[in-house]
């Protein structure tokens, strides 16, 4: 219902359909500036005037959104407060949200208020999906095995959920077995409208950066730090600046063999050459049409990769059409068509008149899109396949960097011989694919490559084609309707002849739940030093991400997967090699066997019907029986276990007062880390498996835990002792106070080596404030809360950039760690810094958002930097401490 006090409900009209009447804010009203705004924009106009109430959203925010075409350009940018609809998250970061929540409840009892205020008000669902791994593949048991094992080791992981869902109103969770988060948020979650008393856009924030998948059905999403999604769904509005719209313009139409993905790929490649960081990205022109809801959705997705916070297509007739598709029904569909049109939010690619005013335009001809691949470590690093084979050998002797991997003339015919587990003897070399693997939000949700993947499989066997038994390969579809489709239109044996199992449903091999491969295998490449190949269908690649024995790894469509599995190496040119022989002796080459994009859609009408999302979404709440079995303990207050490994009550309030602390300087800190460009969230806060010898596994190894129940950083993000001995563990960290790659750094002044979390141990007893030096784009990749709150356990106080990636920076705000940026064209490089030293950072009691602050170095030197707090609000959250500690002070 709109509030009484809203200035705006002058705007308030009323919708007649199917015999019901319902309110809504009729944009429609506010003139030529709102009919200019891009379709993304409306989205941010039509939320702050609906929560419109002169305290978290002011009538100055309405103002300046619709000034949009104005306020875009302002030197410093312009803040806006935006509510979003609802709030979306996975279980790695749902976990440690839920432990938040319940902690401040008893932080909240504690300081003497009620902890039943803490409660989601913006409705929240989680659907648990990244603790599934690959333990077993290309045995037809393999899915029950994996899923019986997840529950083995998560148990008190999904008990402690199962409560949450019955502790907290207004969260919904979604069992483990149902699929990927954002394919269930498309084909299931999302409104698109919300259908209440007053009608209004759906709109989401995730704590997974892939939340940006839904744009793709014209659900304006983005993916946010835990912390920051925490707030909203504590009813907080979300403070930014207000983007810049870039207008991307797709015309003409996609080559009959090419597919979604290689679009995708071509497309971050393009927009992360252009620079969109921070930016709306909004699709448009006659090319769009074209596009099925799962191929927008493809690129909605990637848009992570190439930098921008939204990737936008608003809905259309396409839209509708899937809606009804995914068994959404006729009266709800009638409802979103005739509101999207009131309010002009309904869009028609093809005519020019509506297209809005953007910041900038750029356009693609989709018919230049050629057969892609991206990699070896970065996913906007896209390799055309008729030039991988080049490019791949070149990598090979490239200096080490993100497209190299610095090998010698002599050690770039290196071999390795390994005995399997058949009995026979194998022969890799560098190119050789280990794993292939079907996998990801980006490509599961789409039809069209996924029965496009399993054409290709059938028309491999029937030629007589087979993959090495060695070979890792998986299919984890994104929810069960994939499974229905792939199995009516009887394409399953053939996958699974080529060892294409179904094995598991959720994020797996993309997120690094990749499993083991054979330890003949692994001991090969680590004895060689063999750079062996990943292929997968996923939407990130960076070094040691998917799995420590891959040095190379490369995205591509689920077709790819299955060819460069056929082939068993990426060192192949497949327009001149053949992938083998028929029977008859005759070469068998991929254009033989890859289907056209007709082939696909006649197999794809014939086999995608509601009557499968209805079958399978309608018990999708229910969960498997071990799910129903699981017992849960009964009241609102959590009653921790001290023996648990996995959950834990986190000590970011302890010490907690009802009265602000005044800000402080930060005297004499020392470097913990001083590390180069690009460093991501894996880097930061690994999610896969906990080495042997960390400093996390000497924890649980004292707990009486063996190294096979160790599990993943990523399933134990509940536990803050493992987590922040898992900060900055990733084995390709390359932090220049170590003298080699690792989760190693330099005590000082001792130059003692030792394990990170060892030596910030060391300086706290020495109460020793700690800081990190990095360069450019710091704690890029997926949205990470313990990216932020491992170093905040670490010591770590502030973090000297060149640049930061929005959703870290804002995490670290969120923890009470300050974001100081260096002065342009300064690093530590240029400044003569080499993490030896001693650092004095002058804070002023009055600081104020963009402050210019000194830091004193013990060699004499000094050197400005920029605070990056950006708004008010970061500067309000950072004096309480966090953005946690501002929401228990503000509840009391």
């Amino acid at each position: 219902m709109a509030a009484s006090n809203n200035p705006y409900n002058k705007l308030l009209k009323s919708l007649d359909l199917e015999g019901k009447r319902y309110k809504y804010y009729d944009l429609s009203q506010l003139g030529d500036k709102y009919d200019r705004l891009p379709y993304s924009i409306r989205v941010l106009v039509e939320s702050c005037i609906r929560n419109c109430d002169n305290f978290q959203v002011l009538e100055k925010d309405v103002r300046n959104v619709l000034d949009w075409e104005t306020n875009q350009n302002s030197e410093g940018g312009v803040e806006i407060a935006f509510k979003p609809a609802r709030v979306i998250l996975q279980d790695l970061t749902g976990v440690p949200a839920v432990v938040d929540f319940a902690a401040m409840r008893d932080a909240v009892r504690e300081l003497g208020g009620n902890p039943d205020k803490i409660n989601p008000i913006c409705p929240a669902d989680l659907v648990i999906d990244h603790s599934v791994q690959v333990d077993f593949a290309r045995t037809p048991d393999a899915l029950n095995k994996n899923q019986e094992l997840e529950f083995e080791r998560n148990q008190e992981r999904f008990q402690f959920l199962k409560w949450g869902a019955q502790a907290f109103n207004n969260m919904l969770i979604v069992p483990p077995g149902s699929g990927i988060v954002h394919q269930v948020n498309l084909e299931y979650l999302a409104r698109v409208v919300f259908t209440g008393d007053l009608l209004h856009p759906d709109s989401v924030v995730g704590t997974d950066s892939h939340t940006t998948m839904i744009n793709g059905l014209g659900v304006v999403g983005w993916g946010v730090g835990g912390i920051e999604a925490e707030a909203v769904m504590l009813g907080q509005a979300i403070s930014m600046l207000l983007p810049k719209v870039v207008g991307y313009k797709l015309i003409g139409q996609l080559n009959p063999l090419v597919t979604s993905t290689d679009l995708v790929l071509t497309i971050t490649k393009h927009l992360r050459s252009l620079g969109v960081v921070g930016k709306f990205v909004e699709f448009f022109g006659p090319g769009v049409t074209a596009l099925s809801i799962a191929d927008r959705a493809t690129v909605a997705n990637m848009c992570p990769e190439f930098g921008a916070t939204v990737a936008h297509f608003p809905v259309d007739e396409r839209s509708l059409q899937y809606l009804s598709q995914t068994n959404r029904s006729a009266e709800k569909i009638k409802i979103i068509e005739a509101y999207l049109k009131a309010t002009k939010q309904f869009r028609d690619y093809s005519n020019s008149a509506q297209d809005p005013v953007f910041s900038e335009v750029v356009e693609l001809d989709l018919a230049t899109v050629v057969t892609s691949v991206s990699g070896p470590k970065r996913p906007q690093d896209r390799v055309s396949v008729s030039v991988m084979k080049k490019d791949f050998n070149e990598c090979l002797s490239n200096k080490v960097g993100f497209k190299g991997y610095g090998l010698s003339p002599s050690q770039l015919s290196t071999t390795g011989s390994f005995s399997f587990s058949d009995g026979k003897t194998y022969t890799i070399t560098h190119g050789s694919v280990i794993i292939a693997a079907i996998t990801s939000c980006t490509n599961t949700s789409n039809p069209s490559v996924m029965l496009g993947a399993g054409l290709l499989a059938k028309k491999a066997v029937e030629a007589g084609l087979s993959v090495m038994p060695y070979i890792k390969t998986s299919l984890s579809p994104g929810s069960g309707v994939v499974t229905y489709y792939l199995r009516e239109s009887g394409v399953v044996p053939y996958l699974e002849k080529l060892g294409f199992d179904i094995v598991g449903y959720g994020c797996m091999t993309c997120i690094g739940n990749s499993g083991p491969i054979d330890d003949n295998i692994a001991n090969t490449i680590e004895k060689n030093e063999l750079v062996c190949c990943g292929v997968l269908s996923g939407n990130r690649n960076f070094e040691g991400r998917i799995h420590p024995n891959t040095r190379a790894n490369y995205l591509a469509s689920p077709l790819l997967v299955i060819a460069y599995a056929l082939a068993g190496t990426v060192d192949i040119d497949f327009e001149k090699e053949p992938l083998g022989k028929r029977a008859d002796g005759s070469p068998v080459f991929l254009r033989d066997i890859w289907p056209t994009r007709s082939e696909i859609q006649d197999v794809e009408n014939k086999h995608v019907i509601p009557g499968m999302f209805k079958e399978v979404y309608e018990k999708i709440e229910q969960g498997s029986p071990s799910w129903q079995a699981l017992d849960v303990p009964k009241g609102k207050l959590y009653c921790w276990d001290p023996n648990s490994t996995y959950i834990k009550r986190p000590p970011f309030f302890a010490g907690m007062t009802k009265d602000l602390p005044p800000i402080k300087s930060i005297p004499n800190a020392r470097c913990l880390l001083l590390l180069g460009d690009s460093v991501t969230t894996d880097h930061i806060s690994p999610a896969g498996s906990i080495a042997r010898n960390s400093p996390a596994a000497r924890l649980l190894a004292s707990r009486g835990l063996t190294p096979r129940e160790f599990n993943s950083y990523g399933s134990r993000r509940g536990n803050d002792a493992v987590m922040s001995r898992g900060t900055f563990a990733n084995i390709r960290l390359d932090n220049r106070l170590a003298p080699r790659a690792g989760p190693r750094t330099a005590h000082q002044p001792s130059g003692d080596l030792m394990d990170i979390f060892d030596a910030a141990d060391r300086y706290a007893k020495e109460s020793v404030p700690l800081i990190a030096i990095v360069g450019k784009d710091y704690g890029s990749g997926s949205s990470r809360d313990w990216a932020a709150k491992g170093p905040f356990l670490l010591g770590i106080r502030a973090v000297i950039a060149e640049s930061f990636e929005r959703i870290h920076r804002s995490n670290l705000v969120g923890m009470g760690i300050m974001p100081l940026q260096f002065r342009s064209g300064e690093n530590a490089d240029s400044l003569g810094l080499n993490g030896t030293e001693v650092y004095t950072i002058d804070v002023p009691a009055d600081l104020v958002p963009h402050q210019v602050l000194t830091v004193r170095v013990d060699n004499g030197k000094s050197f400005q930097v920029i605070v990056r707090f950006d708004t008010e609000v970061d500067l309000t959250y950072f004096r309480n401490g966090g953005i946690l500690n501002y929401m228990i002070r503000k509840m009391l």
